[in-house]
């Protein structure tokens, strides 16, 4: 069947997300390396990233269940002794991300006005509503799509219901994104077909091998997309 519906995940697709995590993770590092705990950075990773998945079902994706984690994280590993100062400026860093620019991947809005009047266009992303319809508006790439779904997680039974409610069919559904266990293996679960365009920085919960399918095509930059699908 030929393509009908052409959706992009939001974080690492179309605008830079991960990086500013990145920054983040190292600031937090060095602050909380004074009160004890690990003693490597990589161990205060990896206590920092179960803390996350150990929060995941309450708080969900984003900047406000990263900054939750980053407290509680702080306060376990310091055994309590890191001051309410401490917790401030963690919080004030969550604020400075809410609040960063969005950059944009380069060729992404060359990219889509390749690809306008082609396709129906929407965007598929999960994280925080307020955070994600902020970055969207803030953009200025809203009105290039026709449909957008914020959602609190993306695996099939949340494809289903996206396509379902906006009457797409799987077979002539196509997503594009960074991120195999979000936004390949699911929609393949559902019928759909998948474009993967990996991201320099990935977060380790949404890493994963690429995929192996007739379903899938592998890209290495946003701005190959237009002459795949001028090729398929």
């Amino acid at each position: 069947m030929m393509i009908e519906v052409l959706a992009f995940d939001g974080d690492d697709t179309l605008w830079h997300n991960e990086r500013v995590f990145s920054l983040t993770h190292d600031w937090f590092r060095a602050m909380v390396a004074p009160y004890g705990g690990p003693s490597t950075g990589d161990e205060l990773d990896e206590r920092l990233y179960a803390t996350e998945m150990g929060n995941l079902a309450l708080f969900g994706y984003g900047v406000k269940a990263f900054t939750l984690s980053m407290i509680e994280t702080a306060i376990e590993v310091s055994a309590g002794r890191i001051p309410a100062v401490e917790i401030q400026r963690i919080i004030d860093a969550g604020k400075e991300m809410l609040a960063h620019p969005v950059d944009l991947l380069e060729g992404v809005e060359s990219t889509l006005d390749a690809l306008a009047g082609r396709y129906r266009m929407m965007v598929i992303t999960k994280g925080d509503l307020f955070d994600q319809e902020s970055k969207l508006a803030r953009s200025g790439l809203a009105e290039r799509f026709w449909r957008v779904a914020i959602v609190a997680e993306k695996d099939p039974s949340t494809y289903r219901r996206v396509l379902d409610a906006h009457g797409i069919d799987p077979a002539g559904f196509v997503m594009v994104g960074n991120s195999v266990p979000s936004d390949i293996l699911p929609v393949l679960e559902v019928g759909g077909r998948a474009v993967h365009v990996p991201h320099e920085l990935t977060w380790a919960h949404e890493a994963g091998d690429a995929v192996d399918s007739p379903r899938v095509w592998n890209l290495e930059h946003l701005t190959d997309l237009p002459a795949l699908l001028e090729r398929l």
